[in-house]
């Protein structure tokens, strides 16, 4: 109060009681990726953070799926041909970039995602680089609210390309101490014997040592339902392909090219139709429409069903990190961070790409350089479950499972955030007494909610602040106050042991 010269009666108001410490947000992944579009009103998003809180919201301002085009040709004699249609083979490959931000996207909402932050680093007529979507990481470094880092499309760069990207996430997240990043296994559908090598070895044996504790992986990929059957049809293929199949039809349907005599009217109904086939991309095509077309293929043909069966598995097939991301949202909102998000279904898939039985799983689990990769399995009767909860830092005991990792990150951030009020502020004994008071009433809620472990609060967390306690008299020159908080932070049982023996009959 400033110095009182004329006499009167002065009001002074005191504040009774500290600030509180307010809770950050845990589930807010951040994912980079291409998109159709990236806009807000005619203003660019391109490399800038978006917030949304809804699929709604991301075809807003991003746009929607890119257009699927595939290629459909006879196969060689020493192919394994994608399909058999009359005894012929055909081989079936994507003749684009395999973008697929935007049903990751639909996957983690399918599984209980939130808002998201989305980092557009391309359209659809951009080829999937390493240096946009390494360029994407870097306008996170002014958001405070991301916890999660998830790029799905790194799976499609190169080997060498996704393991540079995952190291990036990794130092960012270390860099920041507020998020984790989500990776995903580079070819993560195949099995591990496969012979172009062990996926997971690969993966183990490239990623490096750094972060580790600020990173998680889920194996294998997962086979999905988030591409239906109305979104795929004569559109999906290429010019050259629509001729191929056309013929593949004519075929299998026992259509000649030319009338012939005494065929029915109803082949050459047939003829008229598929003859419509190899037009429908041209500026001048004047025919059915292909959603006609469509509808007619799939009730005539069943090779048309296999094929787009096929395409349909493949685009379905995708990498669990965002499945994973929505899955942590979920738990966080239901139980709280400190839940390990595992044992939980996942919403929207068929099952794993490859089937791990519970053998396969010890070296995923345990392993003697730490790296542990999570697994996601079939169980009869209950699903597709999420089994494993522990971080790439598996054999370190404070950071071996992710909700530890994630339970500390929110506990720091928290009380970061609401000790920047009394920055500045004297570095005395009142000063002290309300940052720890302040401190102790939001562990304490923690404690209550089940966050901290402990029969009594003084079990479960203590705070120290003061001179001679975390401080010395230089400390207080030097304008340093120190604060050390203990923490006993709910772990998951991950094994379970009963113990049966046989005792004498006594009745």
């Amino acid at each position: 109060m400033a110095q009182m010269k004329t006499p009167g009666v002065y009001i002074v108001e005191k504040d009774a009681f500290g600030n509180g410490v307010v809770e950050v947000a845990t589930a807010v992944p951040a994912f980079i990726g291409y998109t159709q579009r990236a806009d807000n009103g005619g203003k660019s998003l391109l490399n800038k953070p978006m917030r949304i809180s809804s699929l709604g919201e991301f075809t807003q301002f991003f746009g929607g799926a890119p257009t699927y085009e595939h290629t459909l040709a006879e196969a060689a004699d020493d192919a394994t041909p994608d399909v058999i249609i009359k005894d012929k083979g055909y081989t079936i490959a994507s003749s684009g970039p395999d973008y697929n931000l935007f049903n990751s996207i639909r996957l983690f909402y399918a599984n209980g995602g939130g808002p998201c932050y989305i980092i557009s680093v391309g359209n659809y007529s951009d080829a999937i680089e390493l240096e946009k979507l390494s360029n994407g990481i870097a306008p996170l470094l002014k958001e405070d609210e991301p916890t999660m880092v998830v790029i799905p499309e790194g799976v499609r760069l190169s080997q060498p390309d996704c393991i540079s990207l995952q190291q990036a996430v990794l130092m960012h997240c270390e860099k920041m101490m507020s998020r984790v990043g989500i990776l995903d296994i580079h070819d993560g559908y195949k099995q591990r014997n496969h012979p172009d090598g062990d996926v997971i070895d690969n993966f183990r044996s490239s990623l490096g040592v750094n972060g580790m504790s600020y990173g998680t992986s889920y194996y294998p990929w997962v086979h999905t339902t988030i591409v239906g059957d109305s979104e795929l049809g004569l559109n999906n293929f290429n010019t050259e392909s629509l001729e191929v199949l056309k013929g593949l039809l004519m075929n299998e349907l026992g259509v000649s090219e030319a009338p012939e005599e005494g065929e029915s009217p109803k082949v050459g109904e047939l003829r008229d139709l598929l003859a419509h086939i190899p037009n429908i991309r041209e500026d001048a095509y004047s025919g059915p429409s292909v959603s006609e077309l469509n509808k007619t293929l799939i009730v005539i043909s069943p090779g048309f069903n296999n094929i787009l069966t096929h395409i349909k598995e493949e685009l379905n097939l995708l990498p669990p990190s965002a499945a994973m991301a929505g899955i942590y949202t979920l738990v966080d909102n239901t139980r709280g961070v400190w839940k390990a998000p595992a044992n939980v279904s996942l919403n929207s898939v068929i099952k794993p790409a490859v089937n791990i039985s519970h053998d396969e799983q010890e070296d995923l689990n345990v392993t003697l350089h730490g790296k542990s990769i999570n697994a996601i399995r079939p169980f009869i009767g209950e699903g597709v479950l999420v089994w494993g909860a522990r971080t790439l830092d598996g054999n370190s005991k404070d950071w071996r499972y992710i909700n530890v990792r994630r339970t500390m990150i929110m506990l720091e951030q928290s009380i970061k955030f609401a000790a920047k009020a009394y920055v500045f502020e004297p570095n005395d004994s009142g000063t002290w007494t309300t940052v720890k008071s302040m401190i102790d009433s939001f562990l304490y809620n923690q404690w209550k909610r089940g966050a901290l472990v402990g029969a009594v609060p003084e079990d479960a967390y203590s705070v120290s602040v003061g001179l001679g306690a975390t401080m010395t008299a230089d400390d207080i020159l030097e304008g340093i106050m120190r604060i050390t908080v203990l923490v006993a932070i709910s772990r998951p049982a991950e094994f379970i042991e009963i113990t049966f023996q046989q005792q004498m009959q006594k009745s």
